[in-house]
């Protein structure tokens, strides 16, 4: 039985593989309707893309665009792993965690 590696210790093409496999098992779940096991996988796609950011590009006390939620926009306080603990502007302010890949940079658009 192989042992299945770790997303840390994965390189950038075997995250990149394994974002592809959970992307089409998440667009195989959407097809037969289970809704449930859809957002799993698309969730768990987010966290590896996680990998592939530098958590570096994300600077405590900048505001940026949280992908998937259009005209939400979330400040970040501090970084913990591949997380950025923050809150969204407009809200309750209730601090949570957002997987580094689901914010966008609002200066340069990306």
């Amino acid at each position: 039985m192989a042992t299945e590696k770790h997303y840390s210790e994965m390189n950038e093409n075997e995250l990149r593989s394994e974002i592809g496999v959970l992307m089409e098992k998440a667009r195989k779940a959407e097809q037969m309707g289970m809704i449930s096991e859809y957002a799993v996988h698309q969730r768990k796609a987010v966290l590896v893309q996680s990998y592939l950011v530098d958590p570096e590009t994300i600077v405590p006390g900048e505001i940026y665009r949280i992908e998937g939620d259009t005209g939400v926009f979330f400040q970040v306080d501090y970084l913990k792993g591949l997380f950025a603990w923050g809150y969204r502007l407009g809200g309750e302010k209730a601090i949570e965690a957002l997987p580094l890949a689901m914010l966008k940079d609002v200066k340069s658009g990306k």
